[in-house]
């Protein structure tokens, strides 16, 4: 063994000699450098370093070979033609590019990310939810309990693709709520290459399942572009949804950035994505294997369990029922969940808890029976949900099995892209649109009349956050709250059986998101680039922790130490141990009221030291001034390193914020062919604002019927259509209430003009500009007219304020996933008659000079008082 170590030293010594044109030994300094290199280049050889040195297999030239590539520039630069040449083919000598593979033994990747999932959710962190697969990669690799996130969907899946901080990446806040500011614009811009584009150009197949959610809500539509789609950031294949979430019985889907409806003809309840997306990633992954079973996997799953809708298959909900795991409220389920947790080690013996927060969610034994039951309606097909979703990805991971590939996959499942959601409000919602439109404390009552059909496409469904309060156990708060631990400390599975061998083992090291690209690229022995389609890139901000893959590492202190967290105005910085967060000054279902002025300042801050409280309990800001006033420099320093500025408190006003889609600056559109499938943030906006939309149509005899257009669904929209040859305007409001405009008598058969009108009363979304929501979701009168004359006039005495269904689009001539009004027709309700044209114009309100002066004053005031 040393003979032959000698022997490649003194090989590589003189090969680094000649590369340097160094002709011989003159010097000791030199000499020791010369075999230093060495050393790097027999460690590449042998195994002991990532390998980054050429290796070529087959003869170079001929279609059998193939090549590592050093990787600092991707594409690899294409090699100069090593063959011959002459003026006849007979006389040449053909030459092929070798083909680009992955270092050897480069392990296939799986990497899990579940939606809105807190660190008491799963069973392998102590939950009462069973999660059998989670629970199999944490027998047969290892346990993490200080994963972390942002504390929102967008940010930390951006984050998770590129290895940057998610301001660094341009998601500040989710995309449908991007500014015009670099750190939250929702543009994952190509200096920062994602992690499937770095696998893909070294060698690997490459494919995304799920919920994707960093494609900007104004590139969304067919009209692209689509270079922030997945199949443009580096993924060979794409199949699922682009948005924040999706109605599970039937998605706004596509295949690549094809929309599919592979639901259409089935019995409703037959279909669900959470198996369909399974069945999809089993299908791809035998296909890529039988093709070529050398070329190695990566696959981001991302269902999208257990973000609302709660959408589980009947026979879960059955399941879960009949375990009864939630009968005796949510305060004792969090007991129940630190008590396991304690007794599975995965968090600290001294944990504590702190006190059931009476004020802002009511205890159990204070609710009403009929809460009660409907509370546990809710939580049981939550849990559903996601032991049906950890079912699903049980089918993945055994794919690889039966492939033959599981020893050499690594297989990252984190729980949760931030902690558990409480989007529901107190009381849960039969419809989470409302929450988004400012309804989000709907009595009892009301949510009973769908206790029967929770769960089901009926409803857009979300829990009481009493519920959400307990699986974020031993953590307190919310999805949202980036100052608190209940909002960002996920947990995390990571197995790999070639490399690991701890296991069962517990990791307690501070690891972020961002920390996954850089651990998937040294564990493939790859290098992150320095230049991507001649773009120089901006440097990885995460750490890469292979090293706690070892046993011998298992208690040394974390490699990543310092990281900023900030959402919506609330901010925390964790500094080995130590954390400096904000006080929560708003639950996340308060969205509507004046955004905090000065986020950065006018905050009560506190001090944890996580090394001796692993839960966050005691404040020891008082005690440490000093320190307090030392960690919020460090906090700035962060955030002006990584585009976090200018912070901005405000949730639901930001729904609303002008972006650059295809419709700014417009106020009129016109439509001459069907259409289908366009999204929200491509389409006119009806909402705080006057406007008329005019169709010229031809009714055959017989008379016609059908959709003319349509924006939203059975959750929140719009519609206009001809019923039984009469002319209907409704209004979805949220599945509470429809309001309807209908003529009195059929149309005659030829050519009409039908017109629905609107004057909205209001100053409009101007006024969010100003911290003020007095302008928008205010009345307006519509009126129904027929070749001019008025049929059908009605006042709102309130509007949607901020959005419609945001998975349903806007359709032309046809209706496509779910109708606006059930009682009147199913989708798609092709118009039968002719459309010739349809015009949207809008006339939305202008604020005078004298309005923004008060709007201004106001707001002056507001401020000065905080």
């Amino acid at each position: 063994m040393a003979e032959r170590l000698i022997q490649a030293l003194s090989a590589a010594t003189a090969r680094l000699a000649r590369f340097f044109g160094v002709a011989g030994p003159s010097g000791l300094g030199r000499r020791l450098l010369l075999v230093a290199l060495a050393l790097a280049l027999v460690g590449w050889q042998a195994g002991w370093m990532p390998a980054v040195a050429q290796r070529i297999t087959g003869t170079p030239g001929s279609p059998n070979a193939t090549t590592t590539i050093p990787g600092t520039q991707l594409p690899a630069p294409a090699p100069p033609f090593g063959g011959v040449i002459r003026d006849g083919a007979l006389q040449s000598k053909p030459w092929w590019a070798s083909r680009i593979v992955p270092p050897q033994s480069a392990p296939n990747v799986l990497l899990i990310i579940t939606d809105d999932a807190g660190f008491g959710v799963p069973s392998t962190f102590g939950g009462v939810i069973p999660t059998p697969a989670m629970d199999r990669i944490a027998r047969e690799g290892l346990r993490y309990n200080r994963m972390f996130s942002t504390a929102l969907c967008s940010p930390t899946r951006a984050a998770l693709i590129t290895g940057r901080n998610h301001h660094s990446a341009g998601f500040g806040v989710i995309a449908e709520q991007s500014t015009g500011f670099p750190g939250y614009n929702s543009i994952i811009e190509r200096d920062k290459a994602t992690i499937g584009r770095l696998l893909k150009d070294n060698g690997y197949s490459t494919a995304w399942f799920g919920k994707d959610h960093n494609v900007p809500a104004f590139q969304a539509s067919q009209s692209g572009p689509f270079d922030q789609w997945p199949t443009g950031m580096g993924f060979d294949y794409f199949y699922g949804f682009v948005g924040g979430d999706a109605n599970q019985w039937q998605p706004n889907l596509f295949r690549n950035t094809t929309q599919i409806y592979p639901f259409e003809g089935k019995d409703p309840g037959s279909w669900n994505l959470v198996t369909a997306m399974a069945d999809d990633a089993i299908d791809y992954m035998a296909r890529m294997h039988q093709i070529n079973p050398s070329k190695p996997l990566f696959i981001k799953y991302a269902p999208g369990a257990t973000h609302a809708p709660h959408h589980p298959t009947k026979e879960w909900v059955e399941k879960i029922h009949a375990m009864h795991l939630f009968d005796d409220g949510y305060e004792k389920l969090r007991e129940r969940i630190f008590a396991n947790q304690k007794k599975l080690g995965v968090i600290s013996k001294d944990a504590k808890l702190d006190p059931w927060p009476a004020d802002v969610i009511t205890p159990w034994d204070q609710l009403s029976p009929e809460a009660q039951k409907l509370f546990i309606r809710q939580v049981e097909v939550f849990a559903a949900y996601a032991a049906y979703s950890d079912d699903e990805i049980g089918r993945v991971i055994q794919q690889f099995e039966d492939l033959g590939r599981l020893d050499n996959t690594l297989i990252v499942y984190i729980n949760g892209d931030n902690g558990t959601s409480a989007e529901g409000g107190p009381l849960g919602t039969p419809n989470e649109v409302a929450f988004f439109n400012g309804l989000n404390k709907l009595p009892v009552e009301v949510q009973m009349k769908f206790y029967d059909v929770w769960g089901t496409d009926l409803t857009y469904n979300h829990m009481s956050a009493g519920w959400s309060w307990a699986f974020d156990t031993p953590f307190s708060w919310f999805k949202q709250n980036a100052s608190r631990l209940g909002g960002v400390n996920q947990n995390m599975v990571v197995s790999w059986p070639a490399r690991i061998k701890d296991k069962g083992g517990l990791r307690e090291q501070f690891v972020h998101v961002i920390d996954v690209v850089p651990t998937i690229l040294e564990a493939a022995g790859l290098q992150a680039p320095e230049v991507v389609d001649g773009i120089p890139q901006k440097p990885i901000e995460g750490t890469s922790f292979v090293y706690t893959f070892d046993s011998k590492n298992a208690k040394v202190p974390s490699r990543h130490e310092r990281q900023y967290f900030e959402m919506m105005g609330q901010w925390a910085l964790y500094d080995r141990g130590w954390l400096l967060s904000t006080k929560v000054n708003r639950a996340p279902w308060d969205a509507f009221g004046p955004a905090n002025p000065d986020p950065l300042n006018n905050q009560v801050l506190e001090l944890y030291n996580l090394n001796e409280d692993f839960s966050q309990t005691t404040d020891l800001a008082a005690r440490n001034p000093q320190k307090v006033k030392e960690m919020k420099q460090a906090f700035i320093a962060e955030a002006n390193k990584y585009q976090v500025f200018p912070l901005d408190a405000s949730v639901a006003a930001r729904i609303v914020a002008p972006r650059p889609n295809i419709t700014a600056g417009r106020t009129e559109f016109v439509y001459t062919h069907p259409m289908v499938g366009l999204p929200q943030g491509a389409s006119p906006l009806l909402l705080n604002t006057s406007y008329s939309v005019t169709a010229d149509i031809d009714v055959p005899a017989g008379g016609a019927e059908g959709m003319l257009l349509t924006s939203g669904g059975r959750f929140g929209g719009y519609g206009f259509y001809l019923k039984n040859s009469k002319p209907v305007w409704v209004w979805n409001m949220v599945d509470l209430e429809r309001l309807k405009w209908e003529g009195t008598e059929p149309l005659t058969p030829g050519k009409h003009k039908v017109e629905f009108d609107f004057v909205y009363d209001g100053k409009g979304a101007g006024t969010l500009a100003f911290n003020d929501f007095s302008g928008v979701g205010r009345p307006g009168t519509g009126t129904l007219k027929v070749d001019g004359k008025a049929v059908a006039t009605k006042t709102m005495a309130k509007t949607l304020p901020m959005i419609l269904q945001w998975d349903e689009s806007f359709d032309i001539g046809s209706d496509t996933l779910t109708g606006v009004n059930d009682a009147d027709y199913q989708p798609p309700f092709r118009f039968t008659g002719t459309l010739n044209k349809l015009t949207i114009k809008l006339d939305r309100p202008k604020l005078s000079p004298e309005e923004i002066r008060n709007l201004e004053a106001a707001m002056r005031t507001k401020a000065a008082s905080e």
